[in-house]
């Protein structure tokens, strides 16, 4: 053999050897290998300090129950979220319906179960807050007039833009922007210490949130009041990554929906870390709870798609809407 020849076959040889390397390295989820670290996403508008000590406990038993280190990945907006998920950088994700939506359309991702509060609830609901005895009535915000200072939430936040836009703003014919003195997007915990400071006059919140503000910071909270609810939102989800391995994923699925659960001295320590974060447990879902807040999308489109005077983005989105409708009739 030749020496050139030999040359040429060891180079092809290593060339092959590096391209069975290189797909199975770094590479499990999308050969449906279970990886070795699984990443939780949670958003977090006050970072590690003040979400990771509520969370890291259920996380070190999810480590216990998959067998796989689970670490955090705090986040400060769910656009981070969604992008973290859709770059593979994180695995599973503790996200709001409508970012929800957003990783299983953009991310592929899948909802596996979905948040129960202590009151038992799956549900919660956006909300209108303003600074306690300011007299700001919800008449006087909706008349308008660049009166108010208004904080709205993140873009992707189900109670802090979509459904009041949906439910509030756009029956009315109201868009923010024209409507108040100034419009600042920003997460709830922001907007809430804004308007307990007078910095904004009215902003959106949600239940939940005032829960958290009263447990935590119980002066901000009473220097807030509402003057708003929106209808039953659906409440909080969990998702993996449509293409974790399939044993691993059901191992995940698993534990949320037994976490909690039973008589026995470690499901009530259990239910102690599940109070910190303001739940009672986690039951099963698939990602069609989401089609509520689907709709209040559509009919968020459908609205934009009239006021551009778009008639194909109509067509699509009042066809999406009686789509969606004729899925919630023929539920039981």
């Amino acid at each position: 053999m030749t020496f050139p020849l030999l040359t040429r076959r060891l180079a092809l040889a290593a060339a092959l050897a590096l391209g069975v390397a290189s797909c199975g390295a770094g590479d499990d989820n999308k050969a449906g290998g279970a990886p070795s670290e699984l990443t939780f996403s949670i958003l977090s508008a006050e970072g590690q300090a003040s979400a990771g000590p509520l969370w890291q406990p259920l996380l070190d038993d999810m480590s216990r129950a998959v067998g796989v280190p689970v670490k955090p990945y705090f986040g400060s907006n769910y656009t981070v979220l969604v992008e973290a998920m859709r770059g593979e950088q994180t695995h599973i994700g503790w996200f709001s319906a409508k970012p929800a939506i957003e990783a299983i359309d953009r991310a592929n991702a899948e909802v596996i179960a979905r948040t129960v509060n202590k009151e038992g609830m799956d549900s919660y609901r956006s909300t209108l807050i303003v600074r306690t005895g300011s007299g700001i009535t919800l008449d006087q915000v909706l008349a308008c007039g660049k009166r108010f200072d208004f904080g709205i939430g993140d873009a992707q936040s189900t109670s802090g833009t979509l459904a009041p836009m949906a439910f509030l703003f756009n029956p009315r014919g109201i868009a923010p922007a024209q409507c108040f003195k100034t419009v600042r997007s920003a997460n709830h915990q922001s907007n809430a210490f804004s308007v307990a400071a007078g910095v904004l006059d009215v902003a959106t919140s949600n239940t939940v949130n005032t829960v958290f503000l009263t447990k935590q910071n119980p002066q901000i909270a009473a220097q807030i009041q509402e003057i708003w609810q929106s209808p039953p939102i659906p409440e909080s989800g969990i998702v993996v990554r449509e293409d974790l391995d399939p044993a691993l994923k059901e191992k995940i699925r698993s534990f949320f929906l037994t976490y909690g659960q039973g008589d026995t001295a470690e499901a009530e320590r259990q239910r102690r870390v599940l109070a910190g974060l303001e739940y009672s447990r986690f039951s099963a879902a698939d990602d069609n709870y989401l089609n509520p807040v689907r709709e209040m999308v559509a009919d968020q489109q459908l609205g934009e798609a009239r006021a551009k005077g778009d008639t194909a983005a109509v067509a699509a989105a009042e066809r999406e809407l009686q789509r969606l409708r004729s899925l919630r009739e023929v539920q039981p």
